[in-house]
């Protein structure tokens, strides 16, 4: 039954009948292009002794990548899509340890009604905020300090159907996701439980990098945009179940304009988890809950910096605004600056608040290459668990990256 009705919403989109099917079909187009970025970053209060740590990044400004695009031509207004996208680091040549090999990997269709995709993509939110206010108008965000990604739940998913639709001249956008979960649960952990306590904290810590690392989790959630004349709004909603059971909802609402060589930009992020309560220490929801912790962790600490540790806290807000401004056709200026807080620590220790500060210089050799400068700061008040990573046990932390981007 799933299957006609998968079929049958595919025919749909396309909307391609028999008779449309015979036409001739156009010529398809290969595409493999990439970015490759690398800099030199200096932070403070980094490591046991707080101390400054300069360091060569396998990405500054953007992470290295490299990707192929495919699209065939089907007639009648119909095309196939496909897209592979696989990031490293540029100063090892190493992939992300965190990550599959392709972070992105999905196949589609894309008709009069719409576009259909299916596989590793973008979630919602990340979609809405990166193509309505991004940080900056000439990258989305700083990947060596991202602070709005880790309100972004991952930022991709795996096994996601997603589908598209768009006005003819694109001034309204929108988006439906929903990603199966695959069993991807705790019972096997619960049911070793007491007996398993001591090997707990592996086991989950496996878990965790299972689940960042392509791992299956079931997601619903949308989006929808609106951009003319320079002004673009958008909202965005996501449902997340974590392996455990614990529902996260995410919800985010900005904005941006565009006039002249200026670009402003504000925005809001909620992520709020709602974990079970166990009724005792051998309780089993004391082991999913820990798993969810965990990754939930992984998601709000992010892979760089610009997050922090979120404890026993289940609520996180994040409010966003900066600006950008083109100094001349080469030279562009931005500053952004983002005020977390956290909440929902049942023991206090938690419940703190972040400021976050970014400053940065881009300047364009080519339509290809580019030199950047940024200095960025992060600063944490309140709950007295809050840190920025446990080896250093930081509440502040300034740093500086220089470096270079070239796209083909």
């Amino acid at each position: 039954m799933q299957k006609k009705i998968l079929a049958a919403a595919m025919a749909a989109l396309c909307g391609v009948a028999t008779t449309a099917m015979a036409q001739q079909t156009g010529a398809s187009k290969v595409e493999l292009w990439g970015i490759v970025d690398a800099a030199v970053r200096h932070t403070t209060n980094e490591g046991t002794g707080k101390n400054g740590l300069t360091k060569m990044v396998g990405g500054g400004m953007s992470q290295s990548r490299w990707g192929i695009k495919v699209e065939e031509d089907l007639g009648g207004g119909t095309k196939a899509l496909v897209e592979l996208e696989h990031r490293f680091n540029t100063d090892t040549g190493d992939k992300d340890a965190t990550a599959p090999f392709f972070q992105l990997a999905y196949v589609g269709l894309q008709g009069p009604y719409g576009r259909l995709t299916m596989g590793r993509q973008w979630n919602v939110l990340f979609d809405v905020v990166t193509s309505t206010y991004a940080s900056f108008p000439y990258s989305p965000y700083m990947d060596a300090y991202k602070p709005e990604l880790g309100m972004a739940m991952g930022a991709r998913t795996s096994n996601q159907l997603k589908y598209l639709i768009a006005t003819p001249d694109r001034k309204w956008v929108g988006a439906l996701q929903y990603s199966f979960g695959e069993n991807n649960d705790t019972k096997d952990l619960e049911a070793g439980f007491p007996g398993n306590a001591a090997a707990l904290p592996g086991l989950i810590q496996q878990r965790t990098l299972a689940s960042l690392s392509g791992g299956a989790v079931k997601t619903m959630g949308g989006y929808l945009r609106y951009s003319a004349n320079g002004v673009a709004l958008g909202g965005g909603y996501l449902r997340t179940e974590l392996p455990g059971g614990t529902k996260v909802d995410a919800w985010t609402l900005g904005g941006s304009y565009r006039t002249g060589p200026w670009y402003f930009n504000a925005g809001y992020g909620l992520n709020k988890a709602k974990f079970d309560t166990p009724n005792s220490l051998l309780s089993p929801v004391n082991v999913r809950n820990a798993v969810d912790r965990a990754l939930l962790n992984a998601y709000w600490s992010g892979q760089t910096n610009g997050g922090f540790q979120s404890g026993d806290a289940d609520k996180r807000q994040l409010f966003k605004v900066g600006f950008g401004y083109q100094l001349t056709p080469q030279l562009n200026l931005g500053m952004h600056y983002f005020r977390g807080k956290q909440s929902g620590s049942v023991s206090g220790n938690f419940n703190s608040t972040a400021n976050f500060l970014v400053a940065a210089a881009d300047y364009a050799f080519s339509k290809r290459t580019d030199a950047y400068l940024a200095i960025d700061h992060t600063n944490i008040s309140g709950g007295q668990g809050t840190v920025l990573d446990n080896t250093s046990g930081a509440r502040s932390r300034t740093g500086f990256t220089v470096g270079v981007r070239h796209r083909f």
